[in-house]
């Protein structure tokens, strides 16, 4: 019974993420000041006659947050990959808050990395069991390359035994 626990003992876990360079603290602070400089412009059309366009001044920084709501809304995406010596879990996560569970052997999962000469990974999907399961998609190259390491030599220590 023992040896069952070590063998479901995960070897590999990680979570993945999409970056966000803008923080919650950067993103009102923007928005404060997209706000002041769009009421002092429309207030200066204002004074010289040009009223109408103060409504356009309020529309753009409207849109503009709209934009970044939708862009943190996308951001709620993950994933999480764990591999253990009889298990490769991946489960994903939409922004909505939908759950994905893709489950193979590590035995039989083949890991497939697509590679662009100055770019470098454009994708990573793990085959297996006639199934093909992207990962990683929202990451960056460098967090991609990391991953993509760290992850094969995992799956290469389950599949050893």
């Amino acid at each position: 019974m023992a040896e069952t626990k070590d063998a479901d003992e995960p070897i590999f876990s990680a979570l993945l993420t999409p970056h966000r360079s803008l923080g919650r603290t950067g993103f009102s602070v923007l928005m404060g000041l997209l706000a002041m400089i769009s009421l002092f412009v429309g207030l200066l059309f204002w004074s010289i006659g040009a009223w109408p366009i103060i409504g356009f001044f309020g529309l753009d920084v409207l849109l503009l947050y709209l934009a970044f709501r939708i862009n943190y809304r996308a951001a709620r995406a993950r994933e999480e990959v764990t591999i253990s010596r009889t298990r490769l879990d991946i489960r994903k996560f939409a922004p909505s808050g939908r759950a994905e569970n893709h489950l193979f052997n590590p035995f039989w999962a083949k890991f497939a990395v697509s590679r662009h000469d100055e770019i470098g990974i454009t994708s990573m999907t793990v085959e297996g069991q006639g199934r093909r399961v992207p990962i990683g998609a929202f990451l960056n190259p460098d967090d991609r390359e990391s991953f993509a390491t760290a992850f094969g030599r995992a799956l290469a220590t389950a599949k050893a035994g």
